[in-house]
């Protein structure tokens, strides 16, 4: 990056720091104002437990607050599962966006800045009203991000799973009667998909708090699932061939035993993949009508915004993230609710119990007065935080003129896969996307490059390829010694796509890294200086390259070694 770049984003981010005015008072020195809401009395329709003092928790807690306990923090680095920290870590490249970033200054400061404007409203009605008013104006804003219209219903969630459990509710009520969920592609969705497929908990607890058991029932959402993998068969890496017809087998044979289908789909898998076919999607909505539901699991947003609007005007449920492609921090989930549904939704008299320990009040649209009625006034700060970091990576990434957008991740693509293609230690995978279409826009490109680390020509093993990714992310200058510059290449810290698992039947399992690009990526490079956004595109291919030769000395010198098993990194 030149110095004239630095010195902008520089000032601009002290501009930002001088707006904000971050309150740090303790709860000692509000206002008589602050005070009398801080004790305020539970309101009659069940009460809340949240008063404004709640507000002026540290930011960074907040932020890894409301959520599962993927979400915390190690002890000794401080930093996630993932390998994320709480607030801002320019310092280490981010090359993860199909798993998780660290948030950015950017994302931070409006985080920072929700949650004073939010203090001062509570000043002035009860947190959870000026909670609700907030989480609505969020809604309005995703729906202008993504060019959605007005009748799109979005449910907000702790994440892309506990979203999970809100599509299979809001299924139960559109069919009439329990699901059969069919995931396609659950070998390369969320770990926790196989459990809420079945209407099961996907951890020991809930975003709420609450304790429960691991893959016990969620009670009133328990349930089958069928599970169709898009791992081939065949030798090498490649997308099944026969994945539509595997769909359209399972919805037959699930509607021929009296059962009604929620069929997730997949746009795109954790390698960047999508099934089924529009091909067999046509031919479901022909013999299976308001017999089958479909779900869209888009929690890694690599889709274009009119392939997106064409889903919902099919009447699909589509699951998204503000973090993965856009790199907002984890974890921030939502349903996007095709218009016309809602009605549906208001009628409901019976409601699955185990869905009230996933979800508040303000988690629903307000349009959807009868159903959000039925539960706690419960507002979750760190997913509202998470959320608003998110829109800020959002706002920024569809604020650069899309013929840019394109241009960048064309340009990425092309410099990745070349790359990989010349380094004797990676053989890549090749993305099965299919033919790109007019709704792809951006997305046409490739943004997730999966890889295989070769030694001598053949695979290393699953725990050496979680090593790497983990040494990734460490100063390895001690390990790895050599030359000034190896050692230069050696203490750069980077993030990279964790480790995918890959088995197949009578073959012994594979594990693929991912170089990912993400929204971030292609705001940074952005200039109206048409020489300065070539110069910041080839600064990221600069960066990129310098990954891969770190990978290429762990592999040589046999530093992987060196790798404390139980780092917060572990995968």
């Amino acid at each position: 990056m030149t110095s004239g770049r630095r010195c902008s984003t520089a000032t601009s981010h002290r501009n930002s720091r001088r707006r904000l005015r971050p309150m740090r008072r303790e709860p000692s020195g509000m206002s008589a104002g602050a005070s009398r809401l801080s004790g305020q009395e539970p309101v009659p329709d069940g009460g809340s437990r949240y008063r404004l003092r709640d507000l002026f928790t540290p930011l960074d807690t907040l932020l890894v607050s409301g959520g599962d306990p993927r979400l915390a923090l190690d002890a000794r680095d401080r930093v996630n599962g993932y390998g994320c920290a709480a607030s801002p870590a320019p310092e280490i490249w981010n090359f993860a966006s199909s798993t998780a970033s660290t948030i950015s200054h950017a994302a931070y400061d409006r985080a920072a800045l929700a949650r004073e404007e939010l203090m001062h409203k509570c000043l002035f009605d009860e947190v959870e009203i000026a909670f609700d008013a907030r989480c609505e104006d969020m809604r309005d804003e995703l729906r202008g991000h993504l060019q959605l219209a007005a009748r799109i219903d979005i449910v907000f969630s702790p994440s892309g799973t506990d979203s999970q459990l809100h599509a299979l509710f809001l299924a139960r009520v559109l069919l009439g009667a329990p699901p059969v969920t069919i995931v396609v592609g659950a070998d390369q969705t969320g770990s926790g998909t196989i459990h809420t497929a079945r209407g099961h908990h996907f951890s020991s607890m809930t975003a709420s708090g609450l304790a429960v058991r691991k893959d016990g029932a969620v009670a009133g959402l328990a349930g089958a699932s069928v599970t169709l993998p898009l791992l081939g068969a065949a030798p090498g890496i490649a997308m099944r061939a026969d994945i539509d017809a595997a769909v359209l087998r399972a919805i037959e044979a699930t509607i021929a035993r009296g059962a009604p289908v929620l069929l997730q789909i997949m746009d795109a898998s954790k390698l960047g993949w999508r099934a089924p076919s529009e091909a067999c999607l046509d031919e479901i909505a022909r013999r299976w009508p308001r017999k089958v539901q479909i779900v869209v699991d888009a929690c890694q947003a690599r889709l274009g915004r009119r392939r997106l609007r064409s889903y919902l005007d099919r009447g699909y449920m589509v699951l998204m993230s503000g973090s993965k492609f856009f790199g907002g921090p984890a974890f921030s989930g939502a349903v996007l609710v095709p218009k016309g549904l809602s009605r549906s939704f208001d009628r409901v008299e019976r409601i699955a119990p185990g869905i009230f320990d996933y979800a508040g009040r303000c988690d629903w649209p307000v349009a959807w007065t009868a159903l959000r009625s039925r539960f706690e006034r419960r507002p979750n700060f760190g997913q509202w935080l998470r959320w608003e970091a998110a829109l800020a990576e959002i706002g920024r990434y569809y604020a650069v003129p899309g013929a840019f957008r394109a241009k960048v991740l064309a340009e990425l693509a092309a410099g990745i896969d070349s790359m990989i293609a010349l380094s004797p230690s990676l053989r890549p995978v090749r993305s099965a996307i299919g033919t790109a279409g007019a709704d792809d826009e951006e997305f046409a490109q490739t943004t997730i490059f999966p890889f295989i680390l070769l030694r001598d020509g053949k695979p290393v093993s699953i725990a050496e390829t979680g090593a790497v990714h983990r040494a990734l992310a460490l100063d390895m200058n001690e390990a790895i010694g050599g030359s000034a510059a190896d050692r230069q290449v050696a203490v750069q810290r980077c993030l990279v796509g964790q480790p995918v698992r890959l088995e197949r039947q009578d073959e012994a399992p594979q594990a693929v890294l991912r170089l990912c690009v993400g929204a971030r990526l292609v705001t940074e490079a952005w200039s109206p200086d048409i020489a300065q956004a070539q110069r910041n595109v080839q600064e990221i291919l600069d960066r990129i390259a310098h990954v891969l030769v770190k990978i290429e000395l762990l592999l040589d010198r046999g530093a992987v070694a060196a790798v404390p098993a139980n780092s917060a990194l572990e995968v």
